[in-house]
């Protein structure tokens, strides 16, 4: 499991820790599960980085979890498909399952933006 600090960087070389994020509400605690190293697992880790950097700047950990390396962590947050992302601060508890390179979705689903409401 590797853990990303709001940086950018390994938690374990410097980064902040969950308990030090849950004391700042405007901080994103997020935890992204992939399956190996595969296109699709790239792809949405690449997407959440680039996501977090522009709109999340200095405010967010993103802990990447692959599930063949630490099956157990799935059962934790009720993973059932992959990449799924979950937003575990601030709350309320979100997921968001499948594609991540939809921006306006995922901004939408971590309520970094308001949803589009009914048109009309």
């Amino acid at each position: 499991m590797a853990q990303i600090s709001r940086s950018g960087q390994d938690a374990a070389n410097g980064g902040s820790g969950p308990d030090e994020a849950a004391a700042d509400p405007k901080t994103y605690v997020l935890r992204l599960y992939v399956s190996g190293t595969t296109v699709r697992s790239a792809r949405a880790i690449a997407s959440m980085r680039r996501l977090c950097d522009t709109h999340l700047r200095d405010r967010y950990e993103l802990d990447v979890v692959d599930i063949y390396q630490n099956p157990e962590a799935t059962k934790e947050d009720q993973v059932v498909a992959v990449p799924t992302l979950v937003k575990l601060l601030p709350v309320p508890l979100r997921r968001l399952i499948g594609d991540l390179s939809d921006r306006e979705r995922v901004l939408a689903g971590l309520d970094i933006i308001p949803k589009a409401g009914p048109s009309g």
